[in-house]
């Protein structure tokens, strides 16, 4: 399940992912999220707190995510990813190699540094 997370400065989405998450999750939370933010800000700010483990993303939502993150690639600004899966996190700070933004991984007990960064305030 994906839920938005509130309270987040205008320019930034945060999406909290639990349990199972979906093909339906992505379309009707995160990918409508991201487009908006996209449209309004022409740039992507996005915190993903991961409350679950990645095997827990269906096939379905994988695709959805490759597509939302291939389709956007140049809009991509700075992307959190909070989890407590260390290989996920390492990824995270890996893929700023990969993207024309920027991307960095955080513990959970980094959740407010994440916030601060992916707002744009330099930590």
């Amino acid at each position: 399940m994906l839920q938005i997370i509130n309270n987040l400065p205008q320019h930034v989405v945060g999406i909290y992912a639990s349990g199972e998450v979906t093909r339906n999750d992505m379309e009707t939370i995160l990918i409508p999220k991201i487009q908006e933010l996209k449209n309004r800000q022409g740039e992507i700010n996005y915190l993903l707190v991961l409350g679950t483990g990645v095997q827990n993303f269906t096939l379905a939502a994988w695709w959805d995510d490759l597509k939302l993150g291939l389709t956007n690639f140049t809009n991509w600004h700075r992307i959190a990813v909070v989890t407590d899966q260390k290989g996920v996190e390492w990824f995270t700070d890996l893929f700023r190699f990969m993207i024309p933004g920027k991307s960095r991984g955080f513990s959970p007990d980094q959740l407010e540094e994440a916030k601060a960064w992916v707002s744009g305030e330099e930590i």
